[in-house]
């Protein structure tokens, strides 16, 4: 017996990424848009953000663009706010932010931990008495699969995003009450123009060919690659689903 699924319709939706220009980011935002939900996206630098703004307002969803430092307690108090007004309220928040900080110094640690775990926090507690409302609530963080493994080199950014993969359980529990789900995505090693494994192919080679060469389908990950599963995780399709972490890696870690 053959089972048809239905496309994914958020058309009743009202999506909010924080760190939403780029990579990742820009194609969940793109695959939401596409999929007819409401989106509202941040991030800090001003080009990326208004590029993929207008992408956004291509696709004829309605659309919400903002600054935020990530980093900064009030500037995310004061995009989530300014993005629910603009959405008319808050179905589902993607904590897609990262400070990227693989050096172990205090610079490192300060910008993972304020980046990666306390703006997902923030955001969340911000969003809450929207996600209240809803009735088809979610939170969707993206991890890492460097939170589920021990690394040699970049221990500061594998025990932020193991911190989120806890923070994800944790929360879920806590907001199974209110209906409200809460997932993760871990990602492996995507590739995207101005990315980090763009960047490394140019200045860290022989890192870049040791990952590849480690990956068993023989190439990188591509940001479309994790939209799919985003959208998946916020559809009625996963309704049964919360407190999960999904690794999306083409089997990285397979190979340890």
């Amino acid at each position: 017996m053959s089972t048809t699924f239905p496309t994914f319709d958020f058309s009743d939706y009202r999506v909010v990424i924080a760190g939403g220009s780029k990579g990742i980011g820009r194609a969940m935002a793109l695959a939401f848009a596409q999929a007819g939900a409401a989106v509202s996206i941040c991030a800090r630098g001003t080009e990326a953000l208004e590029a993929t703004g207008k992408e956004l307002a291509e696709t004829g969803a309605k659309v919400h663009v903002a600054r935020c430092d990530l980093a900064n307690a009030d500037s995310v108090a004061r995009y989530i706010e300014h993005a629910a007004d603009a959405l008319g309220g808050i179905d589902v928040l993607v904590n897609n932010g990262s400070g990227f900080g693989f050096s172990d110094d205090e610079d490192s640690w300060q910008r993972g931990l304020s980046v990666d775990v306390l703006a997902p926090v923030r955001a969340s507690r911000h969003a809450l008495p929207w996600l209240k409302a809803s009735a088809h609530a979610s939170i969707l963080n993206i991890v890492s699969i460097a939170a589920l493994r021990p690394r040699g080199g970049g221990a500061p950014y594998a025990a932020v995003k193991a911190a989120m993969t806890s923070y994800t359980s944790s929360q879920a529990l806590a907001l199974a009450s209110d209906g409200i789900r809460v997932n993760a995505i871990a990602p492996g090693s995507i590739k995207f123009p101005g990315g980090l494994w763009e960047e490394r192919e140019q200045n860290a080679p022989e890192v870049h060919d040791r990952t590849l060469a480690n990956i068993p389908f023989g190439r990188f990950g591509e940001p479309e690659e994790i939209a799919g599963p985003a959208l998946f995780l916020a559809s009625p399709l996963a309704g049964w689903i919360t407190g999960h972490t999904l690794v999306v890696d083409g089997g990285q870690m397979l190979n340890g």
